[in-house]
């Protein structure tokens, strides 16, 4: 029975007539919300020069991240809760699977990236202007890029070799790794081993990194004798900090072992969380957490009155 799939359907949620205007309403404010508030901070930090710094290049490219991170899901998730027409073509499948996978493990690498930025400026702030120079900002940026999107490349190039049965029906609202492997005709296991060990990669030296960085900065905040100090130094990464908890407690799971953690209904749930409302509150935590993001809000508006 196995044979070339054309195109695949996507189940999504199963939803009455009331309940899927209300869930379409929903997902359509949560994505214009999100592309809305990622694209005010990107102009806030190219037009403020008191934003002019690492941390807030690096929160630029989050931004920009995050633009095309969810416009890879949520428009298809959005138009398939009032359609009947389901279907993603099998080439339209591997292309939002390869963009997505880029993405998100893009992120991975830039949240750590952004942990070592506040690590350096806390424990070594005379050294900070020294090692943190633009050249050095934009090969780490580079590095995250390619480290996404060779790492797609590598899991697509043996997803895309599996045979599906007939017409294959994926119980997902997009096409993401775990529903793929499930509905394989063919013998899934190297597949899902590449991707298993792939994941792990990704995920686990990031948050290594991120975990010892803050770990670091920790133990440096607290030798700083004034209390009035020690809350300013915080300041300063409690935002990412909130940023990291989100993305990763709602993606370690599902991509530390997705075969596993698709067996339960929750996966769907877990999924929208860091589809859509994880990407819907970061713009969030940064301008109401950042005291320096919140004056050029408030300068830029007031400019504009």
């Amino acid at each position: 029975n196995e044979t070339k799939v054309m195109y695949f359907i996507l189940l999504g949620f199963p939803t009455t007539g009331e309940q899927q205007l209300l869930l379409f309403s929903a997902l359509l404010l949560a994505y214009l919300l999100t592309l809305l508030e990622n694209f005010l901070i990107i102009l806030i930090i190219r037009n403020n020069h008191s934003l002019q710094k690492p941390m807030y290049f690096f929160l630029g490219n989050l931004s920009f991240l995050e633009i095309w991170y969810v416009s890879v899901i949520e428009p298809k998730m959005i138009i398939d809760v009032l359609s009947h027409n389901k279907r993603i073509s099998f080439q339209g499948c591997m292309t939002q699977l390869h963009f997505f996978v880029t993405f998100i493990c893009t992120e991975y690498v830039l949240l750590a990236v952004m942990a070592y930025d506040r690590f350096v400026a806390i424990c070594k702030p005379l050294r900070y202007p020294l090692i943190m120079k633009n050249r050095f900002c934009a090969q780490l940026i580079a590095g995250c890029w390619m480290c996404g999107l060779s790492t797609s490349t590598i899991k697509l190039s043996f997803i895309a070799r599996l045979s599906f049965c007939d017409v294959a029906k994926i119980n997902h609202f997009f096409c993401d790794i775990s529903p793929l492997l499930n509905i394989s005709c063919s013998d899934p296991s190297l597949a899902e081993l590449v991707d298993f060990t792939l994941a792990l990669l990704v995920i686990m030296v990031p948050l290594c990194t991120v975990v010892a960085s803050y770990i670091c900065i920790l133990f440096t905040v607290l030798k700083i004798p004034s209390s009035q100090g020690r809350q300013k130094a915080f300041s300063t990464c409690s935002s990412h900090l909130a940023v990291v908890i989100l993305f990763y407690s709602t993606t370690l799971f599902t991509y530390a072992h997705p075969k596993l953690m698709y067996t339960y209904r929750a996966n769907k749930l877990l999924s929208v969380l860091y589809t859509v409302v994880v990407p819907l509150l970061n713009p969030l935590i940064y301008c109401l957490r950042n005291k320096e993001v919140r004056l050029a809000i408030r300068k830029t508006l007031t400019c504009r009155r």
